[in-house]
């Protein structure tokens, strides 16, 4: 788990999804006062590539701030400037993706799933089996004035040689929490090779009370080895310079703008909200090894998901937080939502 839960004191009165809203709102609405600058103290370079830290966690949850199913998902990433691709690259990369301006990502890509009681040796055989995915990213970016089209190759292994137990164990040493046990009965080392693409479709909607909103109708989907899943959604935002990005990023298989956005002027900000559904033709971290014997539950063809979020783009640098409310991935699973937090920092360098 990374980081350490949220004291229960910042959040007293008890789980409320609209106090989650207040937060978001003031964090949308601090945007126009960091704008507030004069305009020759700008230091974004927009010619610049995009280096990205994101992390995915149930510990940096508004709400839930619990230690399960999908636990952490850390990710750094490097984005090229647009157009800043080799010929033969761009060539292949409108081939695939269409018209529009490129750019090409690199990233690396860890994500942590444990079941419900980690606190048991043995892990109870009807709960998500513990399991880590780490993986290199490269990817293709095709942008015109109204699309993002997407498309990443995931290359790298899941199971014990992940590294879950180690991120895991090592973190909650380091800040004085105790052991995750049962990291003996995880799924075993197996290639983790997938294909991820999108398509969102950016619409503008006119201005209310004199801010910008549009609608970010989206799909997604990934084959491979650990996923097979397609993804239709639909985000709704509503603020200024809606035009610098395609809605804030979020690590597959939440449906997410992506790593690159713009600087047109000094601040743009938003806030959002958005609903998707993801049809599960397969997903190893829920139905065991592809090629062992291992752990495993039964997953649900259908998932749903529902996020709110916001984010800030200033002076070169994008800051993200979005709330994810997500229904069960298994039969079995307890509660009606599993909610987690990604929170995503960006800068032009």
């Amino acid at each position: 788990m990374l980081p350490g839960p949220i004291p229960p004191s910042l959040f007293s009165g008890g789980y409320s999804l609209t106090r989650s809203v207040e937060i978001l709102l003031a964090l949308a609405l601090a945007a126009p006062v960091l704008g507030a600058a004069p305009a020759h103290a700008q230091s974004f370079n927009s010619a610049a590539g995009i280096w990205t830290l994101q992390d995915e966690n149930a510990s940096i949850s508004l709400t839930g701030r619990t230690d399960r199913y999908y636990v952490n998902g850390l990710h750094v990433g490097w984005t090229s400037p647009a157009g800043d691709v080799p010929a033969w690259l761009s060539g292949f990369g409108h081939a695939l993706l269409g018209p529009g301006d490129e750019r090409v990502s690199l990233g690396l890509l860890q994500q942590l799933y444990t079941p419900a009681d980690t606190l048991r040796i043995n892990p109870n055989p009807y709960d998500e089996p513990y399991a880590g995915y780490l993986v290199a990213q490269f990817g293709l970016i095709a942008d015109t004035a109204t699309t993002r089209t997407m498309a990443t190759l995931d290359a790298g292994v899941i199971g014990k040689d992940a590294g879950g137990e180690i991120v895991q164990n090592d973190f909650h040493s380091l800040i004085g929490q105790g052991a995750t046990h049962g990291w003996a009965y995880q799924l075993p080392t197996e290639p983790a090779v997938d294909l991820y693409a999108a398509r969102i479709w950016r619409a503008p909607l006119g201005h209310l009370a004199g801010l910008e909103t549009d609608a970010l109708p989206q799909l997604s989907g990934m084959v491979g080895l650990t996923q097979d899943y397609l993804q239709p959604g639909l985000a709704l935002r509503i603020g200024q310079g809606l035009n610098e990005d395609f809605g804030a990023p979020l690590l597959q298989p939440s449906s997410g703008g992506g790593d690159a956005f713009t600087t047109a002027g000094p601040t743009a900000w938003y806030i959002y909200a958005g609903a998707y559904g993801r049809a599960v033709g397969h997903d190893e971290t829920l139905q065991g090894a592809d090629f062992h014997t291992s752990r495993h539950v039964d997953a649900y063809p259908v998932v749903g998901s529902f996020a709110l979020g916001a984010a800030v783009i200033w002076r070169g640098f994008r800051f993200s937080y979005t709330e994810i409310f997500q229904t069960r991935r298994f039969y079995g699973q307890p509660g009606q939502f599993h909610e987690f937090g990604s929170f995503a920092v960006s800068g032009q360098f």
